[in-house]
């Protein structure tokens, strides 16, 4: 626990210097793989112009780079803050299985950070959310999905019968 206790302090205190720096709000994110810390990163949304630019997704492309392929199998984050649905996001897909987090959805909100509005319209069906979705050229963008499937043996051999 007190390795887990150290890559904790770093992020908390990457989101502590964020402070100083005005690059982004104060969050700080650390990926560990076999106790090496292959990325440390704090949110850079106003120094990039970048909304995605947070400290968990900032640390997942660092790790991803230094390692050279985007599966972090065998990573655990800690983030001074439990990540919000985009964050949550990237770390499913990136396959890391445990994360430590400092402050709590509820601390963040507090703090000005609020993303139950978010959660609350990713309950709804597409049709049902206050953005506006509308399917157009199904048919050629279907077809960039074939041919994709069909050079991928891997994937091809999941596809049941040609059937979607």
């Amino acid at each position: 626990m007190e390795d887990h206790r150290k890559f904790m302090k770093q992020a908390i205190s990457l989101s502590a210097d964020n402070l100083k720096t005005l690059a982004g709000g104060p969050f700080g994110c650390v990926i560990v793989r076999d106790g090496e810390i292959l990325s440390a990163a704090a949110n850079t949304v106003t120094q990039d112009s970048d909304p995605t630019a947070h400290a968990e997704i900032n640390a997942i492309r660092q790790a991803a780079k230094k390692i050279g392929k985007p599966d972090l199998s065998g990573c655990t984050l800690y983030t001074s803050a439990e990540p919000c649905p985009m964050c949550l996001s990237a770390i499913y897909w990136c396959n890391i299985k445990q994360v430590f987090y400092g402050n709590t959805k509820r601390d963040a909100e507090w703090a000005g950070f609020g993303d139950q509005f978010i959660l609350d319209q990713l309950q709804h069906g597409i049709d049902e959310q206050a953005i506006k979705f509308e399917r157009l050229s199904a048919s050629e963008a279907i077809a960039v999905f074939e041919k994709w499937v069909a050079t991928n043996p891997e994937i091809k051999s999941k596809v049941k019968d040609g059937s979607r």
